[in-house]
């Protein structure tokens, strides 16, 4: 009896801490399968800092697994080919050597990843040495290979281990009795290389200013919990000033106009920055000038996605607001994020925000606290009860 007592106050408690206050209609859009929904700036301001408490739900009310993404991964390719002249050939101790140079003197370091040759000749199979150097004097050893020519099969490209930015090259072959030559040789670059794209969304936030102290404060609202990029200072003022926030120190900003030519820097780069209050304060001294004119103020930010399985007609929901000690979710989903993303997901609308009244959310507070009090007095006075009995009982 007094285990199911003590489960029942336990439910209580749970169903006390994961009240949600605020939602908002998700728009498939007509897709099925995997959909990512934006968030925006009013549920990062309601929410909790660490989206702890951002719910999926289907029109059933169940909880809809999901993941959160902030990026957007690439493959970028990159190649280019260099032609390269045959400067000098000789033969040294059963070795036959060509001595190659770039065609063409670039101004800037040439990286090659690989070295490819094209021979009329057929049938052979030789160990390559490859040196480079930057003077056609000193060589220094690269590596060594294997070419070779067989029937249909041919293997003429030297892969380096790493990337060799040498404008010399030399190719040793040992004991070239079929007097193999080169018609071309010329060098490669291909890298492939993983690019992330952080999401990054605009806003032009409502703001105010004052004047104290021989400087402006421009009071800006609705960045809470926004992970900040940079924020720009939209103005017609001709100046040159310190700004500060509450993470930068100081940085110069200016709009100047020279011979009709105009000199503007008036962003602030905030990297990540993310604040915890409703009002962000970005300072600007003025000392004895007249104060700028802020014309507006343009905010950039880190933005996420929450990424889960829709089925088209039917409706879900984005909650969040709940305690701010709410726990996030633990999904499998975010075990295969990666394959996700890879096969494409849909994009999904986001609908008005529902926020519910504060004195509709106070009430529903006092009304758990209520009950959770009538409770405990119940459960008191029943373990009581108990164990008077149980006393009794042993009296007997």
């Amino acid at each position: 009896m007094g285990k199911k007592l003590v489960s029942g106050l336990f439910l209580l408690l749970f169903l006390n801490v994961a009240v949600f206050a605020h939602s908002a209609p998700i728009n498939l859009n007509g897709n099925s399968g995997y959909v990512a929904v934006r968030l925006t700036p009013k549920i990062y301001n309601n929410a909790n800092s660490g989206l702890s408490d951002i719910l999926i739900k289907d029109s059933n009310g169940e909880a809809v697994p999901y993941f959160i993404n902030s990026n957007s991964q690439s493959l970028r390719e990159d190649s280019d080919t260099y032609l390269m002249e045959l400067i000098n050939s000789y033969t040294k101790d059963d070795s036959f050597y060509f001595d190659y140079k770039l065609q063409i003197e670039y101004e800037k370091d040439i990286t090659a990843t690989s070295i490819e040759f094209s021979t009329s000749n057929g049938n052979f199979a030789k160990t390559v040495g490859v040196y480079g150097s930057y003077d056609n004097t000193h060589w220094d050893f690269i590596q060594s290979d294997k070419l070779y020519a067989i029937d249909d099969v041919s293997k003429l490209r030297v892969e380096f281990a790493t990337p060799q930015k040498y404008t010399h090259y030399r190719f040793e072959l040992a004991n070239n009795l079929e007097q193999i030559s080169f018609e071309s040789v010329h060098l490669s670059y291909n890298l492939s290389v993983n690019e992330t794209a952080y999401f990054i969304e605009s806003l032009n936030p409502e703001f105010s200013t004052e004047e104290k102290d021989k400087a402006t404060f421009i009071n800006i609202k609705g960045l809470k919990n926004l992970r900040l990029f940079d924020i720009t200072i939209e103005s017609g003022s001709i100046f040159k000033r310190v700004a500060s926030a509450p993470n930068i120190s100081g940085k110069e900003i200016y709009n100047l106009t020279f011979n009709d030519i105009t000199y503007t820097d008036t962003t602030l780069a905030l990297d990540g920055h993310i604040p915890q209050e409703d009002t962000y304060v970005v300072k600007i001294v003025n000392n004895d000038d007249k104060p700028i004119e802020a014309k507006g103020i343009v905010v950039r930010y880190y933005a996420d996605d929450v990424v889960f399985d829709g089925v088209a007609g039917e409706s879900y929901t984005l909650d969040f607001g709940a305690s701010p000690e709410k726990s996030a979710p633990v999904y499998d989903i975010v075990s295969y994020k990666d394959e996700i993303l890879k096969s494409g997901v849909s994009r999904a609308g986001l609908g008005t925000v529902n926020f519910e009244e504060e004195a509709e959310i106070e009430a529903e507070a006092r009304d758990y606290k209520n009950v959770f009090n009538i409770v405990v007095i119940i459960i008191t006075v029943l373990l009581g009860v108990f164990i008077i009995f149980r006393l009794r009982r042993k009296e007997l």
